[in-house]
């Protein structure tokens, strides 16, 4: 069995989701997952925001375009009035779900239920549409089976425990239409595995079953060697490992979210980027094999804070850089970069809630500054350490932009250098002349 993951650009219209059913229509079994339409969650988050500042008159209105907007995405995606009624029906009883919120206070619960509105919606118009067109499928609502634990990590024994139950109901069945981003919490309530979570979705499915394959359908086609928002002429990659496309994700490779690679990769499954506009197209493939050294694409990642602390108590101390370590722990704050001399450390965040409280902390050990609006430039591909040229060669290619810091050596699979977001263009295209067109 596979497992097809489409996004919100490839739902985006009426025309593109029966382009959807006509790709997945060709007999073999899978398990369909979908994210909301394109628009949809924004749209969500916006009402939310309202109904948290107590704008009743403000989510009311918001609520009445989102409503007709689904009218009018039905009114293009049915001909037959008998299914254009049930369409409708379907996003009145979403909109009355969202109006109920708007009657008493509005806590957090209450918004992860109306964020879930968007993939319940273009789930059940799916599966609707593919009635209307005789596609027979089986309606797999994911709050069956899909869990977070109190660490708000998967709990993958009762995902998959649950899921196998769902399908040994349909042993005879060959295709399947499930939710993507939505779940449940420890405590059974309507939660999610935050945004771009439909890639992440789809990958806990697909380790579950042990699936033959993982796709996921976006618009474009596969992943590319470079930023194409910034750079001309860039190329998809065909092939990737598990490493280098993980790299390439968390740092800014848009077409697939971060952490999607971990389940498919324990389970050695193999993961597709396909262009839900060219099906033709070879896209990428990521899997354990590799099919060649070197360099293989650039990805860029922005809003990296860069914290310094200097203290003349490093000096030949050790447990130094442990205590330094366990405060960004206390405050669960990934750290991206590091780099050490004998009196100073330097690290890189991207996630800076708990900022002001980390740099309190950080005091006792030395001075501390704080520097914002940075972005870290990451080389990936097969890099083997004894090998030459490869730090130069990039070096080389920023020879005119200011580097802050670099990290090489910790991977084989990554040279991660870090500049001023103002450099961020003109780094990401002279690397792109360098290593791509000579």
């Amino acid at each position: 069995m596979k497992i097809l993951k489409f996004g919100g650009t490839s739902l985006g219209s009426a025309e593109r989701m029966q382009n959807v059913a006509n790709i997945i229509n060709d007999g073999q079994k899978k398990i369909i997952v979908l994210s909301a339409y394109s628009g949809a969650t924004n749209d969500l988050v916006a009402i939310a925001d309202c109904l948290y500042k107590n704008d009743k008159a403000s989510a009311d209105q918001l609520i009445s375009n989102f409503q007709q907007k689904g009218h009018d995405y039905v009114a293009e995606l049915f001909t037959n009035e008998g299914y254009v009624a049930q369409a409708k029906e379907i996003i009145d009883n979403s909109v009355d779900q969202i109006r109920s919120f708007t009657i008493d206070m509005f806590t957090p619960f209450e918004e992860k239920s109306v964020l879930a509105q968007g993939e319940l919606i273009s789930t059940s118009l799916f599966h609707l549409y593919l009635q209307s067109v005789g596609i027979k499928s089986v309606f797999l609502p994911a709050l069956n089976f899909m869990r977070i634990d109190r660490e708000r990590e998967p709990d993958y024994y009762y995902i998959q425990e649950n899921l196998e139950r769902e399908l040994s109901n349909y042993a005879d069945e060959s295709l399947f239409i499930t939710q993507g981003f939505i779940c449940r919490n420890a405590f059974g309530e309507v939660d999610n595995l935050q945004r771009g979570g439909s890639d992440y979705s789809a990958s806990l499915i697909g380790a579950a079953i042990e699936a033959e394959e993982i796709q996921i359908w976006t618009d474009i086609d596969g992943m590319h060697n470079n930023d194409p928002r910034y750079v001309k002429n860039t190329k998809p990659i065909e092939q990737l490992s598990f490493h280098e496309a993980a790299e390439l994700a968390y740092f800014g490779a848009k077409i697939l979210h971060p952490s999607s690679i971990v389940p498919a990769r324990n389970k050695n499954i193999p993961v597709r980027l396909n262009n839900t506009l060219a099906p033709e197209a070879k896209g990428t493939i990521i899997s354990k094999k590799t099919d060649e050294t070197g360099i293989k694409a650039i990805a860029a990642k922005d809003d990296i804070t860069v914290i310094n602390i200097q203290s003349d108590r490093m000096l030949l101390a050790y447990g130094f850089l442990k205590k330094v370590f366990e405060i960004f722990e206390i405050y669960k704050t990934p750290i991206d970069m590091i780099t050490t001399s004998e009196v100073a450390v330097s690290v890189t965040i991207d996630h800076t809630g708990h900022l002001e409280k980390i740099v309190e902390d950080l005091h006792q050990f030395g001075q501390v500054t704080v520097k914002k609006n940075f972005t870290i430039i990451c080389v990936v591909g097969a890099f083997q350490l004894e090998s030459k040229g490869y730090a130069g060669k990039i070096l080389q290619a920023l020879s005119s932009t200011p580097v802050q810091m670099i990290s090489y050596g910790a991977s084989e699979h990554n040279i991660s250098l870090l500049v001023d977001k103002k450099h961020k263009k003109e780094a990401l295209q002279q690397l792109n002349t360098s290593l791509f067109q000579v």
